[in-house]
């Protein structure tokens, strides 16, 4: 199998030889005719191997395939300047479109399965081979392929826990872009075939949702490795190196998210009653209000009963509700005066306050519940914050 550029070559040769023979070997003078249509034929095949259809129909091999000249090999995005000289391929890396993941950890992204399973193939095929699974490489790579399995992606995902991949997002223009326009992450797997990532990591690259893609690359060496984890991850890179700002911080929908979870209504931020237009649901809510009659609050022991009863869809996010917790007194110490306090015969008391009731033992006096009444938005705020201390400790100020 020859090159196409040999090809061409062949022609150009063929047809400069002929034009030679023609001059030196032959015993009559040719006429002018021939000699200018010999040369008319060699000036063709240069064109034709600087530029294949530079002169209309370009030249076919036998299988009706376009042969390529020097401006095929080197223009393009395949061209030798763009593939090899400028830019080349690179292993153990992939590109996807980012979409949000308003769940993910601020250090973590989701990979879709077939970005995964392709970036992370050889540690696979070791990790089947080691546990006896497969026998070579090949039926590894046939195991892989099958994705049926599930001893495969078990193994995939131990084996995403010790590696931290890259993100970059192109262009980076400015040293900003260079420093925090590749980072760290540790991947998880997701559904779909797009790349997930936390909102407030979108500064850094200076990357929206609304169609943006970027690439993900797997550091092989230990070195590399280690400069991920400790330099380069996302939650390492919270500020701004040329100012000192903060860069990961809440804009555009997560802070009307973060009105609606600590708002105590649902009626929005335009509903008011200076609103013409929200002025008649505003008057019907004033009467709504003076017809209200008293319902019974739901109580839950713990937050893993109001989760259920959120996902249930019981309670919404501004459901008044009461939450049972179970503090130290050395922990939070209250500052607050009760309203009313109720002694029972076992030796319990109950501390009534504004928003919350405090269950004490005089058996047990370092050691009380609270029954906290708050919005399960508030609850729900805390919990994702990990500082319930924090949150009560807010109560007794």
């Amino acid at each position: 199998m020859s090159s196409d550029i040999n090809e061409l070559y062949r022609r150009v040769i063929y047809r400069n030889n002929t034009l030679t023979d023609l001059l030196t070997t032959s015993r009559s003078t040719p006429g002018e005719l021939v000699m200018c249509q010999e040369k008319k034929l060699v000036q063709e095949a240069v064109d034709t191997l600087l530029d294949n259809g530079i002169r209309g129909q370009p030249m076919r091999d036998g299988h009706n395939k376009v042969y390529k000249s020097f401006s095929d090999v080197i223009k393009g995005k395949e061209g030798r300047f763009r593939e090899t000289l400028l830019g080349k391929r690179v292993d153990y890396s992939g590109r996807s479109v980012i979409v949000v993941g308003p769940s993910l950890s601020l250090h973590r992204c989701g990979l879709p399965h077939e970005i995964a399973i392709e970036l992370f193939q050889t540690f696979v095929i070791r990790g089947l081979i080691r546990q006896h699974l497969a026998s070579n490489i090949g039926v590894a790579k046939s195991q892989i392929r099958e994705k049926k399995k599930p001893i495969v992606w078990e193994i995939l995902q131990e084996v995403m826990q010790g590696h931290p991949v890259l993100l970059n997002r192109a262009p980076t223009l400015h040293r900003l872009g260079i420093q925090l326009g590749i980072q760290s992450f540790q991947p998880i797997l997701v559904e779909g075939r797009t790349i997930c990532l936390h909102p407030l990591v979108c500064k850094g690259f200076n990357a929206d949702f609304d169609g943006d893609q970027m690439a993900v690359h797997v550091p092989l060496s230990l070195e590399a490795q280690a400069e991920a984890r400790l330099l380069m991850f996302s939650h390492m890179n919270l500020l701004s190196p040329a100012i000192g700002d903060p860069i990961s911080v809440p804009t555009q929908d997560m802070l009307i998210g973060l009105y609606v979870l600590t708002s105590g209504t649902r009626r929005g931020i335009c509903a008011n009653r200076y609103n013409p237009c929200n002025r008649k649901n505003y008057q019907n809510e004033r009467i709504y209000e003076t017809n209200y009659k008293y319902m019974k609050e739901p109580f839950f022991c713990n937050s893993y009963d109001a989760i259920g009863a959120y996902r249930q869809k019981r309670i919404n996010l501004d459901s008044p509700l009461w939450l049972r917790w179970q503090l130290d007194q050395r922990v939070i110490a209250s500052k607050e005066v009760p309203i009313e306090v109720h002694y029972e015969s076992f030796g319990n008391y109950h501390e009534i306050y504004a928003h919350y009731l405090i269950v004490r033992s005089v058996k047990k006096p370092n050691f009380f519940y609270i029954y906290s009444n708050h919005s399960w938005s508030y609850f729900f705020l805390s919990r994702n914050r990990g500082s319930y201390t924090r949150f009560f400790s807010s109560l007794f100020i």
